[in-house]
């Protein structure tokens, strides 16, 4: 294995700050051969929680919805910011409650990722939420209208097999969650 280094940083500058929401930050950066990068850039964004529910039918919930970042309607799992220092199984109980009006008996981190290895940005915690059920209407009381449908594994399987979804976060949730589900009883 190589003796892979660190790099320093030398001074970092805030070029654009909207608290909560993000931070865009300019680090000057020593490289391990003494090279200087000025204005290397990097986001900070809110660690959130993305969720992916599961009733005790095996059918699981995604949200249809408008993603103004991506200009069109798009399906995505349940997911939200962890406010204040709330704890990141906190904020997905809370989070699967007000987007979808359930609660789960069963919890399971599937882990937790930054977004981007090069510009920072946030952390996702996600979760498996087994054996949900309805409790209450959905209230978001987020800008976008949201759909909630419920979808069987195999339709959800060859919706991304086919490359039905567009942001990476429900790809990579359902991978995970599809991933543990097809693991032998024994390394869950």
């Amino acid at each position: 294995m190589s003796d892979l280094k660190h790099w320093k940083t030398l001074h970092t500058r805030v070029l654009l700050e909207r608290e909560p929401w993000l931070r865009v930050l300019a680090d000057e950066v020593e490289l391990p051969d003494g090279r200087v990068v000025k204005d290397y850039l990097r986001l900070e964004t809110p660690d959130f929680v993305a969720i992916v529910p599961i009733r005790t039918s095996g059918e699981i919930a995604v949200l249809r919805c408008y993603k103004h970042g991506l200009g069109t309607i798009d399906e995505q799992l349940p997911a939200g910011y962890i406010e204040g220092g709330e704890d990141p199984l906190e904020t997905a109980k809370r989070e699967l409650l007000e987007e979808t009006g359930c609660v789960a008996d069963h919890w399971k981190a599937l882990g937790h990722f930054v977004i981007s290895g090069n510009r920072g940005m946030n952390t996702a915690h996600v979760y498996l939420a087994n054996d949900c059920r309805q409790v209450a209407s959905p209230d978001s009381g987020d800008l976008e209208e949201q759909e909630l449908l419920w979808m069987s594994q195999d339709e959800l399987r060859r919706r991304l097999a086919a490359g039905d979804y567009q942001q990476i976060l429900t790809v990579a949730c359902l991978g995970l969650a599809f991933a543990y589900l097809d693991a032998p009883e024994g390394l869950r």
